[in-house]
């Protein structure tokens, strides 16, 4: 075996998995959207000119990405100060924060999710609190809201921003952040100048993970949710399993992964930027 063909003789058994378990099953499921009756017996555009003609599925589409981006703004607000806590606490510290990210890891998102249906409830520690402090009269209602759905979420999701984050500032020079401050800059300055720049791999690896998982929380979605909010998983959940209509779930299916990889694409190319802006000023 001649040396340029052993790298792909290495890779032949990972790409012959990666097309039989993945490659093909998209393309199983792209096949049957373009089927024009439930019983599959032809072809045609019937289904996505249903849902591409009807302003009910837009509308969808959009607040499942709206969804996907409201709970990544979320994580980054609060992974960002854990990230800066942990990078200035002791060794000792950094390891009980990092046993506190990864934790939520080892419990079923569904015991999560039903967590936090007693968390958000009306009897629940949220309300509770609020009532205690009075700032409302009346207990609030969390429970099949986009706004509790977020709150869940960015828990659910907090440990797929903080890991990769921490892994991308453990490796930052913290003469650079020394440099920074004898140059005159002030800690915000410092921030935003130097430690992000620097950590922008990290922010849009996480940043894509909890896009792409909050936007297909089928389980979060449908338990927090509930019925009132409706998002692409649930449309594909309930034309497969409840109306059968297989070829118009699979294309609800195929949009689900179209909008969603496109702004992971745009994401992954604002990370891609920022990183070469900040390479190109530390090395300047």
């Amino acid at each position: 075996m001649t040396n340029k063909a052993a790298p792909w003789a290495l890779a032949a058994p990972l790409g012959l998995a990666y097309a039989a378990f993945f490659v093909a099953p998209l393309l199983m499921l792209l096949a049957v959207s373009f089927h024009t009756d439930e019983r599959m017996t032809a072809f045609g555009l019937d289904q996505w000119r249903r849902f591409l003609f009807d302003s009910f599925h837009w509308k969808v589409v959009a607040d499942t990405l709206l969804l996907g981006l409201k709970t990544v703004a979320a994580t980054l607000l609060l992974a960002v100060p854990l990230a800066l806590a942990w990078r200035a606490a002791s060794p000792f510290w950094q390891r009980a924060l990092l046993f506190v990210v990864i934790m939520p890891l080892l419990t079923s998102v569904v015991v999560r999710t039903f967590a936090w249906i007693v968390i958000l409830g009306r009897e629940g520690l949220v309300n509770q609190l609020v009532l205690g402090l009075g700032l409302a009269a009346d207990p609030l209602r969390l429970l099949q809201t986009e706004l509790g759905l977020v709150i869940s979420l960015t828990q659910i999701e907090m440990p797929l921003l903080l890991l990769p984050l921490l892994s991308v500032m453990a490796r930052i020079d913290p003469n650079l952040v020394d440099a920074s401050a004898s140059l005159g800059a002030s800690p915000w300055r410092t921030l935003f100048r130097v430690l992000l720049p620097l950590a922008a791999s990290g922010l849009a690896a996480g940043c894509l993970l909890v896009f792409a998982s909050s936007t297909t929380a089928f389980i979060s979605q449908s338990v927090i949710g509930g019925g009132r909010l409706v998002y692409l998983p649930a449309m594909v959940w309930q034309q497969a399993m409840v109306v059968a209509n297989w070829p118009f779930a699979a294309t609800a299916a195929v949009a689900l992964l179209l909008s969603v990889s496109a702004v992971i694409a745009v994401i992954a190319h604002a990370g891609r930027l920022a990183a070469g802006h900040a390479g190109a000023t530390a090395h300047g």
